[in-house]
């Protein structure tokens, strides 16, 4: 296993995989040496989408680490003589937009905020790796549920604090995944030969955002009584509000179950109790 590095920054001067690192020149769209013959790359990477407000300059940030990128890489990888025969990319659910009550799957229509568009620019840059001949697949995650990064420790804070509740009307739903099965999943992604194309990366159970933070304080052994109005929300963070924590999305693993995969932590008491006990 390697570490793709951009050149620009250099391999790592010491540690296990030094010598291993792939240097990925994106100016030039050339990749280093040790980059033929891979069997498959896992591509995640990208700015963080609550790292601010979405000022015109964090949007152009958001798509360039995305969509521009994804784009030089799958460029460099179809030069290569024997470029790898698996892709799999990271997207988000944020691909459908806010639906409601909608149950969404694989199947179901991109939505039109600028989150869906960034999504959806982001999956066909991914997918375009089909161009030469790998298999490709798109991961739609939801709420990455980890103990030290991710949303959680910023939802579990105001709990903590004694002062969490609902945010909104509460009745949004939440598509969530436990970071065991995210993991998991990308694993899957490599080693299942029917699985190619986009693919929703959430657990088979998603709940209301007022019950998220019923069973968060309970796990927390906290109140659930603090409501976080919207508008103060909107006031706050603009845009980000609306497409992060007011919007519903009722997504489901349909792609997944269908091939018989089995999760770790389908129901949302158990994986919290799991991902804040980690170490």
């Amino acid at each position: 296993m390697a570490r793709l590095v951009r050149a620009s920054v250099g391999a790592s001067k010491s540690g296990p995989t030094a010598e291993q690192d792939v240097l990925w020149n994106a100016a030039a769209g050339t990749l280093g040496a040790n980059a033929e013959g891979a069997d498959a790359v896992v591509h995640l990477a990208g700015a963080s989408i609550a790292g601010g407000r979405w000022t015109a300059a964090r949007k152009r940030l958001l798509s360039e680490s995305r969509v521009a990128a994804t784009h030089g890489l799958i460029d460099s990888l179809g030069k290569l003589t024997r470029p790898p025969r698996i892709f799999v990319g990271a997207s988000a659910i944020g691909f459908y937009g806010d639906r409601g009550e909608e149950e969404l799957t694989e199947s179901s229509a991109a939505g039109t905020n600028f989150l869906a568009g960034l999504a959806s620019q982001w999956e066909a840059e991914s997918l375009r790796a089909a161009s030469f001949g790998a298999r490709a697949t798109a991961l739609r995650f939801g709420v990455v549920l980890a103990k030290h990064g991710g949303a959680l420790p910023q939802m579990a804070l105001p709990f903590r604090l004694g002062v969490g509740g609902r945010v909104g009307s509460g009745r949004q739903w939440i598509s969530w995944i436990a970071l065991e099965d995210a993991v998991a999943i990308i694993g899957y992604a490599l080693a299942t030969d029917a699985l190619a194309g986009p693919a929703n990366a959430v657990a088979p159970n998603p709940v209301r955002n007022v019950e998220f933070a019923k069973v968060l304080a309970r796990v927390l052994h906290r109140p659930a009584l603090f409501p976080a109005p919207a508008f103060a929300l909107r006031l706050a963070l603009g845009e980000v509000a609306d497409a992060l924590l007011l919007s519903s999305q009722r997504v489901l693993p349909q792609r997944l179950q269908q091939l018989g995969y089995r999760f770790a932590q389908p129901d949302l008491e158990g994986a919290l109790r799991s991902v804040l006990a980690a170490r």
